[in-house]
């Protein structure tokens, strides 16, 4: 049982951006033509076990401050952790300096007015106030860990288990006209365990989610034996011939393929020449029959929000819509550099100008579950787990080692490891057959994703 009680994050809204303004206001008066400022808080607790004991406490409890100014087309970002006013007095002083020692960007700024948020009251529910005491998650990982060894089987031992929360909040005012608030909290728990076998070979697997709300989290003795199950089934792995076959990349791992579209659909990808999509542009990718959507208005999503990082107001968009390739991910300054308007995709740390980043994508599942697709190529490789991707950004060719499964005549045969997957991504993309297996769990979901003769390197 999560034992609970409400806890606000230390600083009020007036407080804190009270703070902003008047920082804002220095950085104008020391010469900057355009600012934004941002104050972020986080406070976090979580608790690590292992073989019953607990190995690791972690709390922590932050508060940054940084600021963005433009000199012409100049900009430099600074950030601090102490807010005295001689030190916010040479924060501005350090980020007029380093602006107008910067070199020109045509098009650096602040985001066009007209596409900012304007303050419409929608509740999310990104926030959930529960504070979790050191000893209840305590118990929690300790009862993880305790599921999994329950299954009985001397192969098995414990790796980790924890679990944990972190609630943020992060207030952001412009000198164009944005002030907005945004405050979200994170619940996780994980288990990890160690199979071995009589010749000595260790096999490693695990189980995790993470959660808005603390009630919304799985059982622990779940988490715990979803992941022994999945270390023991790794158990007696073989190497397998090198070849041409069709390969299921699991719904847990499906989506490291689509992060490689996402990367390259990346407005700042694209304005380099860098993305082997740069010219695929209103082009069909994948099968007519498959959509990727990035909503950020999901409610309890983990990318959940109402604004972007330069406090564009965000909106649902097809990334690809009946398989098209429906547009680019923007921020302003990559939007500026195409000519386009920012889609509501920037992200930035205190320390950085914006990059580009998605919100909740998912890609939409298909008619047949695994099992149906494993019976209609009747043989191939489940893959289950993928290490050391490698993408040639300029032509899309991909490789990244891999384990899972080898399925025979529709069902799994035995388990294989030290393999490789490989091939070009605009291919695989044209032929994956998704599953019917679609979990929302996550910022990137996916069903498991069939390819058929995909190269597979092993022995």
């Amino acid at each position: 049982m999560l034992q609970s009680r409400n806890a606000p994050l230390t600083a009020a809204p007036d407080a804190r951006f009270e703070r902003l303004e008047n920082l804002l206001t220095a950085a104008r008066k020391a010469g900057a033509d355009a600012c934004e400022a941002v104050f972020a808080e986080s406070r976090s607790l979580s608790v690590g076990v292992r073989k019953a004991a607990v190995e690791t406490v972690e709390r922590d409890e932050n508060s940054d401050l940084g600021l963005r100014v433009f000199v012409g087309r100049k900009q430099a970002v600074v950030s601090v952790s102490e807010f005295s006013q001689g030190t916010l007095d040479r924060l501005v002083e350090r980020a007029i300096a380093m602006a107008q020692l910067a070199p020109d960007d045509a098009y650096a700024g602040l985001a066009d007015p007209a596409l900012l948020y304007a303050g419409t009251v929608t509740d999310l529910q990104l926030f959930d106030g529960t504070h979790l005491s050191a000893e209840s998650l305590q118990q929690r990982a300790l009862d993880i860990e305790a599921a999994g060894l329950s299954l009985g089987s001397d192969a098995l031992q414990s790796d980790a288990a924890s679990t944990g929360y972190v609630q943020n909040q992060w207030s952001m005012l412009t000198s164009g006209g944005f002030r907005g608030n945004h405050t979200t909290s994170l619940f996780f728990q994980s288990g990890r365990y160690i199979a071995t076998d009589a010749e000595g070979n260790m096999e490693r697997d695990g189980e995790g989610r993470s959660v808005r709300f603390a009630s919304d989290l799985p059982d622990a003795s779940d988490t715990g034996r979803i992941a022994a199950e999945r270390a023991l089934a790794a158990l007696g792995a073989r190497k397998i011939d090198t070849q041409k076959t069709s390969v299921i990349f699991d719904k847990r791992i499906a989506k490291s393929l689509i992060s490689q579209f996402i990367g390259a659909i990346s407005g700042t990808m694209v304005a380099r020449g860098s993305s082997f999509l740069k010219d695929r542009l209103g082009q069909r990718l994948f099968d007519s029959s498959i959509q990727i959507i990035d909503n950020p208005l999901r409610v309890r999503g983990l990318g959940s929000c109402l604004f972007d990082d330069e406090g564009v107001a965000v909106s649902e968009r097809h990334l690809i819509k009946d398989g098209v390739l429906g547009g680019w991910l923007l921020n302003s300054a990559a939007g500026r550099q195409l000519g386009m308007a920012s889609t509501g995709h920037a992200s930035r740390s205190l320390t950085s100008a914006p990059g580009v980043s998605t919100h909740n994508v998912t890609l939409s599942a298909g008619t047949q579950s695994p099992e149906s697709l494993m019976a209609s190529v009747g043989q191939g490789v489940i893959v289950t787990s993928m290490f050391g991707p490698s993408v040639n950004n300029d032509t899309g060719d991909w490789s990244a080692g891999a384990s899972g499964f080898w399925f025979e005549n529709g069902v799994i045969a035995y388990p294989v490891n030290e393999i490789t997957v490989a091939g070009n991504l605009i291919d695989i993309y044209s032929r994956l057959v998704p599953a019917s297996d679609l979990e929302i769990k996550g910022t990137l979901d996916t069903p498991s994703l069939l390819v058929e003769a995909l190269s597979v390197g092993g022995k």
